[in-house]
């Protein structure tokens, strides 16, 4: 009898089993996903940093999107020209030359050219500064605190604190946007990698107060704007900004500028 019942719950067991295995296979085909070869071809295509830089959830987001429709073949700021093409190829489309790009830390406030109001001894973090008195200990609350959120946030090592602000090594930035993500202030933008000059400062305090703060900073004087012969320079809530769409690279508002705020890029 012993036996017997071994006997019976093997086989009660293995048909249990090879029923579970019909279910799954049958149900599987049913409900299977068909998955666009390319989109494995793209994925491979694709640095594979999953910096997010492309706006979607890793590489593997992106590759989807593109082979949907939904994401340009050059979606990558990290790949580049190089990775574009090679996935425009994949995708059988004709791919543009995209403009290269990299960040800029709009500020110049170095320890030499700030004034400090205290000495600072908690977090070194840039998000956590803000909650101190003044915004951290440096005089301008616009302001690199120079704590390194960015430089944690590069995956390239393209960024660095140098004499207490946030420089960008435009040869290695990939504009992946992390560095932009992670500043709490909006100092770092995206401009070409070409361009000639860019205004080094982002406070919008009153000229005054501005100089008060910082040696280098925009006190939104104009004479930037009014000596532009391209109109590449505005004045908006008393800080300039260059419009790098318009620049010729003259170099008039560099020479024009009282206070220095205006930097040359190459």
């Amino acid at each position: 009898m012993e036996v017997q019942g071994i006997i019976t719950a093997i086989a009660t067991v293995g048909g249990v089993g090879i029923l579970i295995g019909i279910f799954l296979s049958v149900f599987g085909n049913i409900f299977r996903v068909e998955v666009d070869e390319r989109e494995e071809q793209v994925l491979n295509a694709l640095p594979g940093n999953n910096c997010g830089g492309c706006g979607y959830p890793g590489c593997s987001g992106l590759a989807a999107a593109i082979v949907k429709g939904e994401a340009m073949v050059n979606g990558c700021p990290v790949g580049g020209a190089r990775v574009a093409s090679e996935i425009g190829k994949i995708m059988g489309v004709d791919v543009e030359a995209g403009e290269k790009k990299v960040a800029f830390v709009k500020c110049d406030g170095t320890c030499d050219k700030t004034t400090v109001n205290y000495d600072y001894y908690g977090v070194k973090d840039c998000a956590m500064v803000g909650f101190v008195p003044g915004k951290g200990p440096k005089s301008c609350s616009y302001g690199c605190t120079g704590y390194g959120n960015c430089v944690k946030a590069c995956n390239f090592d393209a960024i660095h604190i140098i004499n207490g602000v946030a420089v960008v090594d435009k040869e290695k930035c990939t504009a992946c946007g992390q560095c932009i993500k992670a500043c709490p202030r909006g100092l770092i933008e995206l401009i070409p990698y070409d361009a000639k000059f860019a205004v080094a400062c982002s406070s919008k305090d009153k000229g005054p107060d501005v100089m008060k703060s910082c040696q280098s900073g925009c006190i939104g004087c104009g004479i930037c704007a009014k000596n532009c012969p391209k109109e590449a320079v505005k004045v908006t809530d008393f800080l300039a900004h260059i419009d790098q769409d318009l620049c010729i690279g003259c170099s008039i508002c560099e020479q024009k500028c009282p206070k220095k705020s205006i930097k040359r890029l190459s």
